[in-house]
């Protein structure tokens, strides 16, 4: 069997943890948790119900929430769905106005055109150059009609951090609800949702060491009475996400929430150290540089754009696994939309990288990874010139 490659694509999905696949095997199998959580009457039931109140406790104790103040989806995308479609719709009357930016996630981006398509206005920031969502530029851009800002903590291509408590003060002031993607956020960013001025925020389990397939919506006091639930059938989740809880998964996303909680600074402080060991030798190569701010970022997740020259990405897939953009516009052989929204054109783009670092991470990987891009930039010689 061949060797796997180096593993440096955390932001698209990461390896559930050994310890959070323990807490699911423990929900599976006729002498596990298998009951379903809406089973009452029972004692089956009665525990999976106890492991999904407990699961919900950890996910919100990592982000400073209530544990009812949250909605178990099947991942972020689905609760980007819930939340811009649900506000718009709750609103019961047509038309209205929406911000969002340029460089979301396509789970913001696709749903933001379906609201366009019932009616709604929508705004597309446009970054700075630091690829940052300003306060001022949402400022600018709201109207007496807006009703819902949507903007991503951690944008999952650049690793940049927007000041989500700043524009969330002003969106506030203006009376509309403010929704965060924070899928690339959960774990890497110190979240305190009982202190900023957030209404809706979106989580998803695979993106810290838990399983795909299941997510979460945090919902706020102003948000619940103006959230239109997507899925009927049954009233779970207060009637906002109906079907069967899936206990395992559940369980699991709560373990990997409660991991990422007690292990904050020592995995960051970890990653720090990888970061610097990674990006330093990139930095002091000829023509190589950073998308995105140089400071308010997460070090998790670079995105590196080399110049003229034949450097073949392709290539150096066989010996690293890592994104030339984000997951969904690989998917479709797409420019990146994020590095073209910072004023990248199409071939600038298909000469950037994205190389995200995470948990298992070695040193060893980090130097061999190096050794693999410098070799593969000096096999292109108009690289050098």
């Amino acid at each position: 069997m061949n060797k796997r490659p180096l593993y440096f694509d955390y932001a698209a999905t990461t390896p559930v943890d050994e310890r959070v696949i323990q807490v699911m095997v423990e929900c599976l199998g006729f002498d596990g948790n298998f009951g379903n959580p809406a089973s009452s009457s029972h004692a089956f039931g009665q525990q999976a119900r106890q492991t999904v109140e407990q699961a919900r406790r950890q996910v919100a104790e990592l982000v400073g929430a209530e544990a009812e103040q949250m909605v178990w989806t099947s991942g972020a995308t689905e609760s980007n769905n819930l939340a811009l479609k649900g506000v718009a719709q709750a609103r019961g009357v047509a038309g209205g106005h929406v911000i969002t930016s340029q460089i979301e996630h396509k789970a913001i981006l696709d749903t933001a055109r379906q609201l366009q398509d019932s009616g709604v206005e929508v705004t597309y920031l446009v970054p700075d150059a630091d690829g940052l969502i300003t306060a001022q530029a949402v400022s600018d851009a709201m109207r007496d009609d807006t009703f819902l800002v949507s903007l991503m903590l951690v944008n999952n291509e650049l690793g940049t951090v927007n000041d989500i408590p700043a524009i969330g003060h002003l969106v506030r002031e203006r009376g509309a609800l403010f929704h965060v993607d924070a899928a690339q956020g959960a774990g890497k960013v110190k979240i305190d949702l009982a202190e900023w001025p957030v209404d809706l925020m979106s989580f998803s389990a695979h993106k810290l060491y838990g399983p795909k397939g299941i997510g979460a919506l945090y919902v706020g006091p102003r948000a619940r009475p103006r959230l239109l639930a997507q899925i009927h059938g049954g009233g779970h989740e207060g009637g906002l996400r109906s079907g069967t809880l899936a206990t395992h998964q559940i369980a699991a996303m709560g373990a990997a929430f409660a991991l990422a909680a007690a292990a904050f600074d020592e995995e960051k402080a970890l990653i720090v150290r990888l970061r610097e060991r990674l990006l330093d030798p990139l930095l002091g190569m000829p023509g190589v540089r950073l998308n995105g701010s140089p400071t308010r970022r997460i070090p998790h997740t670079l995105s590196l754009t080399f110049s003229e020259g034949e450097f073949n990405s392709a290539a150096l897939l066989a010996s690293i696994a890592f994104s030339a953009t984000s997951a969904c516009n690989s998917a479709s052989n797409a420019p990146s939309h994020v590095l073209l929204a910072l004023g990248h054109d199409a071939h600038s783009a298909s000469r950037t990288i994205r190389l995200s670092l995470g948990r298992f991470t070695t040193e060893q990987d980090i130097d061999l990874a190096v050794h693999l891009i410098k070799t593969a930039c000096a096999s292109a010689p108009a690289f050098w010139q």
